[in-house]
């Protein structure tokens, strides 16, 4: 089984910055895309940026520009930078792996809440 370990959420004005973490129990080379989903209070759930596993990344429209997504091979750990936070960012933010061998996988999830 996968175990994918969010961490890096919290309290941050408008304006501020977050790095999310995900930390992965296996080799993330074996996924064929990992990425970060977020859900808000009353809403469903909604991709925010993923990467696959050739490097490529794709963002939702919403934070292009703002978030980047990006990993370390060595440390099996996928971040999420969310720079110029906004309240409208304010969501329990998951991490989510897909690969052949596992299906698909999720965290636990990390609050981020964006308020003055």
């Amino acid at each position: 089984q996968v175990q994918l370990v969010e961490s890096g959420g919290g309290l941050v004005q408008p304006g501020g910055s977050l790095r999310l973490s995900c930390a992965v129990s296996k080799n993330i080379f074996i996924f064929n895309v990992m990425g970060w989903y977020r859900q808000a209070p009353e809403k469903g759930r909604e991709m925010v940026a993923f990467i696959t596993s050739g490097g490529s990344t794709n963002y939702a429209d919403s934070v292009k520009g703002r978030f980047t997504i990006s990993r370390d091979i060595a440390k099996n750990t996928v971040y999420l930078q969310a720079n110029s936070l906004k309240p409208e960012d304010t969501a329990v933010y998951y991490c989510n792996a897909r690969s052949v061998q596992y299906g698909i996988s999720w965290g636990q999830g990390t609050q981020v809440t964006v308020s003055s």
